[in-house]
């Protein structure tokens, strides 16, 4: 029992000082998700996202043209003293960090465009995005993108299409990859991907979505933030939007019923199955390492500026002359 991996306790959802901790140590040395190069096409509109308290806005500069490109898109945080990184993928997707502490994009997510360059992301237009508040820490919803055990009877008419049975999780730098049925080799269809911490793109259904769970400064709040992609009719669009939305929904009442649990001490800490919960022990154990990390950062900084003040309370005192009687 004691070789099983424990999940984060309940705390870990709970507490404003630990979020702070998160924000320095995960939010502001990772790589996020913005979306495909379909997402930013419109000359009219800057695009905000605010993740972690920091907003970061995308712009496209280039002229008008028929054509789908990423020449003239820029991302700069709103904040102009804030500097920040940004990356287009070859396959069209824009990821960008919060500072410039976040490693080289490579680093981060090794191995990733071996993967996706397989997918052209510029063929599917952006059709749609929302955003909502919800009453959960942010880990509670990437807990439950992590794992499927819940799907047979939280999302029936999902797992009518993906059956949970032959449903894997298998993670990698930074990034998991989900696949409904492991011995289909398609991207087409079936394939959720993970971009640790709050990320993922989710290609099923006839459509492409992604969607971010953005911490609030209460650690019981989060935004929820969806954009969906569809080349089809308004017809078939909206048929498909239907589906993936009640997904979503499903979801949604499952993590405020569970933030409820965590909140009032219900449910404090357990045990995770090697096999089935593997991806929700990936990105808990990242999120404990970074944390960990930044925490002793801190106290290295904290006892570094002590140090510095009681040098110079030093100085001042010996520096004082003493009367002569």
């Amino acid at each position: 029992m004691d070789s099983l991996t424990r999940t984060l306790p309940a705390s870990w959802f709970c507490s404003e000082p630990l979020y702070q901790l998160e924000r320095k140590g995960v939010f502001q040395k990772s790589w996020h998700l913005l979306g495909p190069v379909t997402r930013f096409q419109d000359r009219s509109k800057k695009v905000k996202y605010e993740i972690a308290q920091t907003t970061l806005i995308v712009e496209n500069r280039s002229p008008e043209s028929d054509g789908i490109g990423k020449d003239g898109i820029v991302v700069y945080a709103e904040d102009q003293s804030i500097e920040i990184k940004s990356h287009f993928t070859p396959s069209g997707l824009l990821f960008a960090t919060l500072s410039t502490k976040a490693p080289d994009f490579d680093d981060y997510f090794t191995g990733l465009e071996d993967l996706i360059n397989k997918v052209d992301f510029s063929k599917l237009p952006h059709r749609r995005s929302i955003s909502y508040e919800g009453k959960f820490n942010w880990k509670t919803m990437i807990d439950g993108f992590q794992e499927c055990l819940h799907c047979q009877y939280t999302h029936p008419t999902f797992t009518a299409q993906y059956p949970p049975t032959t449903y894997l999780v298998t993670n990698h730098v930074n990034f998991s990859r989900h696949l409904s049925d492991p011995s289909k080799t398609t991207t087409s269809d079936g394939l959720f991907l993970y971009f640790f911490p709050i990320c993922t793109l989710n290609v099923y259904g006839g459509g492409m979505s992604s969607f971010r769970t953005c911490p609030s400064t209460k650690p019981g709040v989060a935004r929820m933030e969806f954009d969906y992609y569809h080349a089809g009719t308004d017809e078939e669009f909206e048929k498909y939007y239907k589906f993936v939305r009640q997904v979503a929904l499903e979801d949604f009442e499952l993590c405020e019923r569970a933030q409820m649990n965590l909140e009032s001490g219900v449910y404090g800490e357990g045990i995770l199955n090697p096999i089935k919960e593997n991806g929700v022990a990936f990105y808990q154990g990242r999120v404990k390492e970074m944390v960990y990390r930044q925490h002793e950062e801190d106290q290295k900084e904290r006892a570094e500026m002590e140090r510095m003040e009681d040098k110079c309370s030093g100085q001042e005192v010996n520096s004082v002359e003493v009367p002569v009687k």
